[in-house]
């Protein structure tokens, strides 16, 4: 009967109807515009070229982690090459497996999407259907399951996931307003029962792109973003933001309620307007001194001394890499583009790579 009661439990917990707490290894704080995590500021006495760079979080956007494709008609666009098939399960197991390696190089967190990207870099229109919510908001149970295997080895690893909730192109799969409510009040429970401690939030990947319903839009967005902060029984709350698309400034109200700032850097060819960009944050009416981080950006020249990565820190802000396959790139290319090669395997990816290692001198 014990191991009928254990096995059950598994079970149960595999499928996302069992909450248990997960132990806290890793907890995140914010204090002023620095990170903190377990108590002590990120890269702790870090400077480079006389830069301070403790307190800041070297990123990527990994939002495909927990992908699959719901929608028979277009799923085949993700096979496998060596197997001509896809398998969600092999994408957040691979996933997993490269984490410590990239920690390893001084990245202590990467953006992951309830509703994935575009796993072609950029689209218009998005068939596939790639959502952990259903259209009424609740949480899909093999989503679910994965999502609990990227958190657990973050936590374990010291890793900070800066979890996005919502998609432009997928949002539409809620069919109103009360289910995108529904989808973040219950990840949000579920986060906080779990007690993940070192999970903050994107509440929509640039709320100012073509999202169908208004509250996801940058007029209304900080409700939710208010909504996800709210505490839970213990008294604890997450840390949350959202980001607007490339080249933009958040409004005075996204400003004002989010814990820290999310940029987009995409679309900035100049160097020079990225640090502009951070100016232009820090002056819009409200703004207190907080964290300043880019999570997504697909300009690259890492080998030049001046590039969006090198004048974000320059400016005391984080960065993060947004990698997706060309049409004529092979398969280890781009970790927006499905199938995923999670591995560090291709010029660019060791261009990032290595200059983060350089700058957080791990």
């Amino acid at each position: 009967m014990k191991t009928l009661i254990i096995g059950l439990i598994g079970n149960l917990i595999l499928m996302g109807l069992c909450i248990i707490p997960t132990a806290a290894q890793t907890e995140v704080e914010i204090k002023g515009g620095q990170f903190f995590i377990n108590g002590k500021p990120t890269y702790e006495g870090r400077m480079w070229k006389g830069k301070k760079i403790e307190g800041l979080l070297m990123n990527s956007r990994m939002v495909q982690g927990i992908f699959d494709d719901l929608n028979l008609e277009t799923v085949y666009n993700w096979e496998y090459p060596d197997t001509k098939t896809w398998d969600e399960d092999r994408n957040t197991n691979d996933f997993v497996a490269h984490m410590a390696e990239w920690k390893s190089y001084g990245m202590l967190s990467f953006t992951l999407n309830l509703q994935g990207g575009s796993p072609f870099g950029y689209s218009q229109n998005q068939p596939w259907i790639n959502s952990s919510f259903d259209e009424k908001g609740k949480m899909r149970k093999a989503y679910l399951a994965r999502l609990t295997r990227i958190l657990d080895e973050a936590n374990r690893l010291g890793m900070v996931p800066i979890l996005g909730l919502f998609y432009f192109g997928q949002d539409e799969n809620l069919e109103d307003e009360k289910a995108v409510i529904r989808a973040v009040t219950g990840m949000r429970d579920w986060l906080l029962k779990k007690d993940y401690r070192n999970v903050i939030i994107e509440v929509n990947n640039e709320c100012n792109i073509r999202y169908d319903h208004a509250i996801l839009q940058p007029e209304r967005v900080h409700e939710l973003i208010e909504l996800m902060k709210t505490p839970g029984k213990s008294g604890r709350r997450l840390l949350v933001s959202t980001s607007y698309g490339g080249g933009n400034i958040p409004l005075k109200n996204v400003i004002q309620a989010s814990d820290f700032i999310l940029l987009h850097g995409n679309g900035v060819k100049d160097p020079n307007r990225i640090k502009a960009m951070v100016q232009e944050t820090r002056s819009v009416a409200g703004y207190t001194p907080k964290p300043i981080v880019f999570n997504e950006d697909d300009h690259f020249n890492f080998g030049q001394e001046q590039n969006n990565f090198t004048v974000a820190v320059s400016a005391y802000a984080s960065w993060g890499y947004f990698d997706f396959r060309m049409k004529d790139e092979g398969f280890e290319e781009g970790y927006q583009s499905v199938p995923v090669d999670w591995g560090i395997n291709s010029e660019r990816k060791k261009g990032f790579f290595g200059l983060m290692k350089e700058i957080t001198g791990f």
